[in-house]
């Protein structure tokens, strides 16, 4: 048995979509809309791994505080390889102005990460 896709809700999945292309080479389908609904989605599918869904619709209510940790939802990991790269990626990230939760480091359990915010403030590991 595999996890097949984890799903996020965004308030902009062009800017997301796009995000995901650009710094972690996804490969998007074509939109999905459900014109009675109002639901729009994209899956993202990367080289290796779970696929990940990014959806919107109007009525969904935005999370208040993106700065708290909160029950659900935590983050989500991608393994860029090695450490070098986890350091590259976290300086092109901040370089290009988004924000960088946790520096570049060896984590008590062993692991060599970074944690960046995606465009919607969503958590993301950068390990090796």
């Amino acid at each position: 048995m595999r996890i097949e896709h984890i799903a996020i809700w965004s308030p902009d999945i062009e800017r997301l979509k796009q995000f995901y292309i650009a710094y972690f080479g996804a490969i998007s389908t074509d939109l999905y809309k459900n014109k009675k609904t109002g639901f729009t989605s994209y899956f993202l599918t990367f080289k290796e791994g779970t696929r990940l869904e990014i959806m919107n619709k109007e009525e969904i209510l935005p999370i208040k505080q993106l700065d708290k940790e909160q029950m659900g939802y935590c983050h989500l990991a991608m393994s860029v390889g090695t450490e070098s790269e986890v350091i590259r990626l976290t300086n092109s990230l901040r370089e290009d102005g988004y924000r960088i939760i946790g520096e570049p480091r060896t984590t008590g359990d062993g692991y060599f990460e970074s944690v960046v915010a995606d465009p919607d403030g969503n958590r993301i590991e950068l390990t090796c």
